[in-house]
């Protein structure tokens, strides 16, 4: 069964991928919703969601609700008389009068194997708990937060260095595939849901900026993952007096007997390579791209050659 009445609702890139999958399988939705547009940038200029910019280039209709509570909202996704919703990444709830309004109800685009990573962040929180594979799960929506059954899920392998932001474009384009691949399956009821198992549930709540600071007591393995789960945001940060640094690139080494904090190394030779190599609780954490506020993310030797960093320890500002 080709659906053909679809409303899809997303926000952001990973979003698009499955609106753009939908759109190449000849599937143009009646209306897309995203989120108002919101200021970004230095100069707080408005910026339209990459969903956005997409339904307007392909004349798709798109509807900015605030909130979807409002009884304006549900009686104009009433009139639209969708068959069923698409929702990927749409950063808003849906109450449960928006959930019956279509006729095969709510389908979301989920970036975890459900039920492993339930919540705002299932990427990162894969790579901080080390997993070795994620995937895309098509889920029935609930009233409940990411509690749906599930139609499908497809896996993938998380790669050792992999950051958060390579993960997201191949979830993404996944994502995209599972929909146009098992979307008629679904509505036609030839692929049934199977209930989550609730014993199996993790929560990945929304990320916040003191999430993503290095805390050099941590074993070396733990910061790494760190790192890559907060690039390319917010991005991983430490202190340097009262520098605020980030860093975009990392890998655990082994350490000496030091203080957690200790730089052991930031000549770049050739014993470290090109690396600011920082004790830590366990093992030492070799850190080769970081960036100083207001400017371009750098090599360890770049650094090191304009912040003097050797013999120190590194902590919070004081």
């Amino acid at each position: 069964m080709k659906p053909s009445r679809v409303l899809f609702a997303g926000t952001p890139a990973f979003a698009l991928a499955s609106l753009k999958a939908l759109v190449r399988s000849g599937i143009s939705p009646v209306a897309v919703l995203t989120q108002p547009d919101r200021r970004a940038g230095r100069a707080r200029r408005l910026r339209k969601s990459p969903v956005k910019d997409y339904a307007e280039a392909e004349g798709i209709p798109v509807l900015q609700p605030a909130a979807l509570k409002d009884e304006a909202a549900q009686t104009e996704l009433l009139a639209l008389r969708p068959d069923v919703m698409i929702v990927a990444a749409y950063g808003l709830i849906l109450p449960q009068a928006v959930l019956d309004i279509p006729k095969h109800g709510c389908l979301n685009v989920h970036a975890s194997l459900l039920p492993r990573w339930r919540g705002a962040a299932p990427i990162q929180a894969a790579i901080l708990a080390g997993d070795r594979e994620t995937g895309i799960s098509l889920m029935a929506m609930t009233a409940g937060l990411d509690t749906g059954p599930v139609y499908v899920s497809s896996a993938i392998s998380i790669g050792e260095r992999e950051t958060a932001g390579e993960l997201h474009d191949r979830l993404a384009a996944l994502g995209g595939r599972l929909l146009v691949e098992h979307l008629p399956a679904i509505l036609d009821g030839r692929l049934a849901a199977a209930a989550q198992d609730e014993r199996s549930s993790n929560y990945a709540p929304k990320i916040g900026q003191e999430d993503a600071r290095l805390d050099w007591r941590e074993d070396a393995a733990t910061l790494a993952r760190r790192v890559r789960a907060y690039n390319p945001v917010p991005g991983a940060w430490f202190y340097v007096d009262d520098l605020r640094v980030k860093c975009w690139r990392a890998e655990a080494r082994p350490g000496v007997e030091a203080p957690p904090g200790t730089v052991l190394s930031a000549s770049g030779d050739n014993s470290t390579g090109d690396a600011i190599v920082v004790a830590c609780g366990d093992g030492a954490l070799a850190m080769t791209s970081l960036q100083r506020p207001g400017k371009k993310p750098v090599s360890a030797r770049e650094f090191a050659a304009s912040v003097e960093l050797g013999g120190r320890r590194l902590g919070d500002a004081i």
